[in-house]
């Protein structure tokens, strides 16, 4: 995803290789594209080492500098006060200012946008009204679930007005609330998963500081306590002392321990939902987030409704200062807390269209238009998009009759103008008229890095950043200011891949606008394409306002053609409209046309493109790149498909529609085209001549126009364009390519584009700077296209404080074009006259593999390798390592249902179906994992699948990891897992035959694999292979060991695979810089490993003198038949009423069967415990008891005793055997003991005491046994018996000592004891400890440890999985 606010660039030193991830495209203040998206964890790091966003915007505002005439130069007057708040919000340049003027109404009223981003405030500044006093926000949805929570549990008050909140907690109601059927529905939330990161890191730091004075009052006391207590025994002697101590020195330990290990989960919201007649209401209790107890109960909270009804929200509290609003779907069983996940999307609300009363040169751009906010970005991943987002968001723009939509997100792509978003996106533009602004990206300045779907989507107007010298003195404070309005340097440039323009307009890309008043300040600078796009559709908001407004028919085909033929031109170079596109919009200017033009056809002109002889490749441009495309001319089959709206009538619009197009080439040498096409709404062909022999290296751009010849005023109605790259081709060898004496100022970009030989898999590049005197900004970037992939994109983000030399490395492909572009920076260097020289050095080196991936089978025979080098003599040094080892699942458990709430349908009417996958998968230790999905992971845009989003949680149903496209690797303990993924789509058929859908869970594995010179050499160990020297031409062959079978995984399944990587060669940079060794090249190939199926342990024959072979044949068969019987006693079920009747009489006629045997005995102890019921605990205990007593009674404790105290060194089987024996009756007893003292502990003595005097005339054992001597303490008698046979500090048996602890008094010892059973991270958390610890924390009088801990048990052990 990217939030457009631009990509952000890491300053650090090359060479940095950064992947291809979605970026975030906003810039906020080093004019930088700052990267806000926390979503991909491959996403580049891009963000320049740079102070605190919020800080710096304080900075930026108090500045002063000159102000630029309309044409865009710089007179040398000073800015006064209003021009320079004016500059603030960008409107001059795109002709908004001289248009408001002309028409002051047509602001943008009567206008509906929809803003697909994070979330707007509906308390930010501007948002409240439109500037003729209409609601500013309609609507404001979380499109994305993300604060969705589970209301379906119904409650209803007591005679009081209490109700039992979700969390636990006793909640008053409003009594003036009405509620007809008295139910109330409740759920909780925890706060901090509609906050964002940088939100809860500031209430963390608030909470930390308040929660650290009460600890340290509760240390202090407890310190105190335990000072006074030395004082007064300073040599405590006898033993009850000696525990009084250790208890004393356990509350503080506990204190400090606590202190230092000390998480803030958040505060915990109830949320209750009712119908009071007419409509859903819902209220919060806020009481954790408030300091005073009396504040934020939910009594004295304001109902909200759905906000488009009543457009009312609230505040949380005044300590986090962020507003919520609120709907509810499915008759009151879903209530959605929308919240914003970052400042990102009001700032673009603001620029859209803010409306300030008492500041109007700070609007934005359409102060008169609506907004309805569609928040696409998921609070649970930081703020990234998801396809449950987009669909949704699309959906709720046909409800509301939206006009508009600005989305400011997007990503890179593997193919352009496809996908299930973009074909929804088409069907909305399409059939219901609606206008679609995106951001293009901001991953320039390299050409085809367009993002999706800003940049590579038909229906979509995709948006450049621009910058004003006006913009660069006002808002970004340079000291000196460019001369003339620019592209920014990172704002992602066109061709598509499939040869569209891609980036449609220009508008500028950096305002000061508003953002949440979570934020604590009122607005601030961003710049990226996030922040153009934006301003464009406001831009194109007041065209919509004029039309609406003087009744002329609206259509995103004209206001479209309009906007790009009405344009201004930046720069004077045909191919800089691969960077701006047609131009910098003009809104004055594009009303006049449509003024002109309100007589033409409504009608998009589909353009398909087809190589001669290649009819299976659909084009939208001619995109030739490649050094064979330019060694001779191409034919090319144009297709041209006038498009009307679907509602268009077909007899008086489809029938008439008749014109003769002239067609007009830019360079008629080297594009060919017809003079004239009849075209009707059929469509018609034409073929097209592509001539690039001539032309000289490097980039050239041409266009093929289409115009009416009835109506030339229209300008062209549709465009060919027509990009060529003709590549430096390197014929000496070593391939070297130079490029040298480069100047550079500000904003300045040189591309060179070089044929990468066959053979080369990486290249090493130096870059040499002189002749400047401050410091100087670059970035530096390749980029090579390769079919059905994303390109493979490098880039590094250098600064040279100084005049010297950077060195960089990355990988490429062989055979195909390599751009490499060096930009210096927009800004840098606008204070300095000095121009900068630059000497550019690349090196194409490489070690070609006869497989492309290694697969190697898991059998003992190595793999044989051949490499070669084409190009130069290089050294062979490979290196392969396995790094990953994936482990294949299958579903448990598939749920198909459809989705209830009417968020979830489609404006056809067809309903979206929701598919459930769950997989259990068990960890033996902890580790890292990464859920892996290969048909669905790395796709968002790119796919025809809607939606998948997954979450990983313990057996309590703890969500410990939650992802989509992107999965992130989470730290897991040892344990059993629960996965559960969800998709998406209105086709059943696609989802049922994901029901088997496989998922790999990937984790760490490390394993350096070994190279021999023969075959035979993993077996004999010999022949090892380290290097040698490779000579151009000649091939080389070696061998690739397999992994040894005690480095295998213990625990796998088949289809296990093992991955890394293998590379063949080191770099030079490292001999150049005077180190011994080179680095390995970044070239690397893939190798996977096939886990072969484990070896089985052979069974030891069964000796003659076995114990089995002493008894009689009968008796082997009884003991067979009764062990039989206790595994079917226990694999019985014991859930339901009648299942545990069942099992009890079953386990009678077993103790008939065998009353002396042991194991039996112990079996139906176990079984007893496992059925508590807390109807009837006493009853339940006192069973326990009974069964514990005939456990302990059957064993023979004098002869247990006496075995263990004899040392036996012997080693024969019947040693073994009666060893295993006694340590089984042993255990036994101690889990006798252990069991018995547990129930004990529950019942108390005086109803115990009772019991026997009004039971039954048949008492129970345990009955007659507890009333023998009322004076005795059976519980310390049990706990004396129960410490002679097991360590009672054990996690095993801990609990039992906690009891007693308890028991005496001790709080502090039982505390400790408990705690370390609890963080014992080999058994899974049981929230009976937890509730345990928060008893003895309440009993201690903790008070602030007890809020701390209820959230824990809420956190750890939630009633039900979240909502997807």
């Amino acid at each position: 995803m990217s939030i457009q606010a631009s990509s952000l660039r890491s300053s650090v030193s090359c060479p940095i290789k950064f992947p291809q991830p979605p970026t975030l495209r906003f810039v906020p203040f080093l004019f930088l594209p700052y990267n806000k998206s926390v979503k991909r964890q491959q996403q580049s790091k891009r963000v320049s080492q740079i102070t605190e966003r919020l800080q710096y915007t304080r900075r930026t505002m108090p500045c002063a500098s000159t102000i630029a005439s309309d044409n865009g130069a710089l007179p040398s007057f000073k800015m006064s006060e209003s021009t320079f708040i004016a500059s603030l919000m960008p409107k001059q340049e795109i002709g908004a200012q001289k248009f408001l003027e002309t028409h002051p109404t047509y602001d943008g009223r009567g206008v509906i946008i929809a803003i697909f981003d994070s979330g707007v405030d509906p308390a930010a500044a501007g948002l409240q009204v439109t500037s003729d006093g209409k609601p500013k926000i309609l609507d404001i949805i979380d499109c994305t679930g993300s604060g969705d929570i589970d209301t379906s549990k119904v409650v209803k008050a007591d005679s009081n007005g209490f109700i039992a909140g979700a969390s636990g907690s006793q909640l008053m109601v409003n009594k003036s609330w009405k509620n007809p059927s008295g139910e109330w529905r409740v759920g909780y939330k925890l706060v901090y998963d509609l906050f964002t990161e940088t939100l809860t890191a500031r209430l963390k730091k608030e909470r930390k500081k308040k929660w650290d004075e009460k600890h340290a009052e509760a240390t202090l006391e407890a310190l105190s306590k335990l000072t006074a207590f030395d004082q007064k025994h300073p040599k405590p002697g006898s033993s009850s002392l000696k525990k009084e101590r250790e208890d004393l020195q356990s509350r503080v330990d506990y204190l400090q321990k606590q202190a230092d290990c000390y998480e803030d989960k958040g505060p915990v919201i109830d949320a209750v939902v009712w119908y009071d007649g007419s409509v859903w209401r819902a209220a919060l209790d806020t009481q954790d987030l408030e300091e005073d107890p009396e504040n934020g109960k939910l009594a004295n909270f304001t109902p909200l409704t759905n906000y488009r009804i009543e457009r009312k929200y609230g505040v949380f509290s005044k300590l986090d200062a962020c507003s919520l609003s609120v709907n509810i779907y499915n008759d009151g069983s879903i209530l959605s807390i929308v919240t914003d996940c970052s400042p990102h999307g009001t700032h673009v609300a603001g620029i859209t269209a803010a409306h300030h009363p008492e500041e109007h040169l700070l609007n934005g751009i359409a102060p008169g238009a609506q907004i309805i906010s569609c928040k696409i970005g998921d609070s649970r991943l930081g703020s990234m998009e998801t396809g449950t987002g987009l669909i949704r968001a699309l959906i709720a723009v046909v409800e509301n009759k939206c006009d508009l939509i600005n989305m400011s997100y997007g990503e890179p792509t593997m193919m352009p103008d496809y996908g299930r978003f973009v074909e929804l996106a088409n069907e909305v533009v399409n059939k219901y008229g609606v206008i679609f602004v995106s951001s293009a990206g901001n991953d320039g300045p390299s050409l085809s890095t367009l993002g999706a779907p800003g940049g590579t989507s038909s229906s979509i107007i995709g948006i450049g950043a621009y910058v004003s010298p006006v913009m660069a003195s006002a808002a970004h404070c340079v000291v000196e200011p460019p001369t003339e309005g620019l592209e920014y340097t990172w704002s992602s440039r066109g061709p598509t891949v499939d040869g569209d323009l891609g980036v449609c307009l220009s508008a500028p890309g950096g305002a000061v606008a508003p953002v949440p008043t979570w934020t604590l300040q009122r607005r601030m600078l961003m710049n990226g394409t996030s922040m153009a796009s934006p301003c464009a559709c406001g831009g194109v908001a007041l065209l919509l306002s004029s039309m609406k407004a003087e009744g002329l028919p609206i259509s995103p085909y004209t206001v479209r053609k309009a906007l790009e033929n009405t344009a201004t031109i930046i720069g004077n170079q045909p191919d800089e409209k691969l960077s701006t596109g047609h131009g910098l919009m003009q809104v004055d200017q594009a009303y006049e046309y449509l003024q002109n033009c309100k007589d033409a056809p409504a009608v998009w002109y589909r353009v398909k493109i087809s190589r001669s002889g290649n009819s299976g490749s659909n084009m939208r441009g001619i995109y030739l790149r490649e050094a064979s495309d330019c060694q001779q001319t191409s034919e090319w089959t144009v297709q041209v498909e006038p498009k009307f709206h679907e509602d268009a009538d077909k007899l008086e619009m489809l029938v008439p529609f008749e014109e003769y197009i002239q067609l007009k080439s830019s360079n008629s040498e080297v594009v060919k085209v017809p003079e004239y096409l009849l075209l009707t709404h059929n469509g018609r062909s034409f073929n097209i001549l592509v001539d690039p022999t001539s032309l000289p290296e490097g980039l050239h751009y041409f266009e093929v126009h289409g115009i009416d010849c009835k109506a030339p005023q229209r300008g062209p109605v549709f465009r060919l364009p027509v990009t060529i790259i003709k590549p430096l081709v390197l014929r000496v060898r070593p391939p070297v390519a130079s490029f040298s004496g480069l100047s550079f100022e500000a904003g300045h970009i040189e591309r060179r584009f070089i044929e990468v030989p066959i053979g080369a898999t990486w290249v090493e590049g130096t870059i040499r700077t002189s002749g400047f005197d401050t410091p100087r900004k670059f970035f530096i970037s390749s980029v090579q296209i390769c079919p059905k992939k994303r390109p493979i994109h490098w880039e590094s983000f250098v600064t040279f404080s100084s005049p010297s030399l950077k060195s960089f490395s990355f990988a490429v492909e062989g055979g195909r074009t390599m751009e490499i572009t060096i930009a210096q920076f927009w800004s840098s260097g606008n204070g300095s006259h000095a121009t900068t020289h630059v000497d550019l050095e690349v090196e194409f080196r490489g070690i070609s593999a006869n497989k492309e991936d290694i697969f190697l089978s898991g059998t003992e025979a190595p793999t044989k390798i051949d490499v070669k080098a084409l190009l130069s003599t290089e050294k062979l040094v490979p290196s392969a390592c396995l790094t990953k080892i994936r482990v294949p699942y299958r579903p448990v458990k598939s749920v198909l249902l459809p989705l209830p709430t009417t968020r979830d349908r489609l404006p056809s009417g067809a309903q979206i179906y929701g598919l459930t996958l769950t997989y259990k998968f068990t960890l033996s230790e902890a580790c890292d994992v990464t859920p892996h999905v290969p048909l669905l992971n790395n796709r968002i845009y790119d796919t025809k699948f809607e939606s998948q989003f997954y979450m990983i949680s313990d057996i309590n149903k703890h969500v410990l990891a939650m992802g989509d496209a992107y999965p992130k690797s989470v730290k897991l303990s040892k344990g059993d897992y629960n996965l559960r993924i969800f998709l998406r789509h209105d086709n059943t058929q696609y989802l049922e035959k994901l029901k088997k859908l496989v998922l790999f869970i990937e984790k760490k594995f490390e394993e350096k694999l070994k190279f021999y010179s023969q075959p035979d050499g993993p077996i004999t160990g010999l022949d090892i292979f380290s290097s040698s020297q490779l000579v151009p031409g000649e091939t080389q062959a070696f061998y690739i060991g397999p992994v040894s079978e005690d480095k295998l995984p213990k625990d796998y399944s088949a289809g296990t695979v093992l991955l890394g990587k293998i590379t063949y060669g080191k770099d030079s940079l490292g001999n150049r810089k005077g180190e011994q060794t080179g680095k390995a090249c970044p070239a690397s190939s893939e190798i996977f490993y096939i886990v072969p199926p484990p070896a089985k342990v052979e069974e030891k024959d069964r000796e003659e003198g076995s114990s089995s072979s002493k008894i009689s044949l009968n008796q082997r068969l009884e003991e067979e038949v009764r062990d039989a019987k206790l595994k079917v006693l226990s694999s019985l079920p014991r859930e339901k009423i009648e299942e545990c009747e069942e099992w009890g009489r079953f386990a009678a006629s077993l103790k008939l069967e065998y009353p002396k045997h042991t194991p039996l005995l112990a079996q139906i102890l176990e079984g007893l415990v496992s059925m508590s019921s807390n109807e009837d605990k006493k009853r339940h205990d006192k069973e326990v008891i009974d069964a514990a007593n005939e456990v302990i009674d059957n064993i023979d404790k004098e002869e247990l005793a006496k075995y263990f105290s004899m040392k036996s060194e012997s080693e024969d089987d019947d040693a073994a055997e009666t060893k295993k024996k006694m340590e089984s009756l042993r255990d036994q007893l101690a889990n006798a003991l252990y069991r018995k003292g547990l129930a004990l502990a529950e019942i108390n003595l005086s109803e115990i005491q009772k019991i026997e005097r009004d039971d039954d005339e048949f008492p129970s054992q345990s009955d007659t046994a507890l009333a023998v001597d009322d004076t005795r303490d059976l519980f310390e008698e049990n706990y004396a018996e129960f410490r002679k046979w097991a360590d009672a500090t054990s996690h095993k048996y801990g609990l039992l000592t906690v009891v007693h602890e308890r028991r005496c008094k001790r709080l502090g010892s039982a505390l400790k004891v408990l705690n370390d059973f609890i963080q014992d991270d080999s058994r899974p958390p049981e929230k009976k400890l937890y509730d345990l610890r928060l008893s003895l924390i309440e009993e201690i009088g903790w008070t602030h440890l007890v809020s701390y801990e209820k959230v824990g048990i809420l956190v750890h052990f939630p009633s039900d999985y979240p909502l997807f």
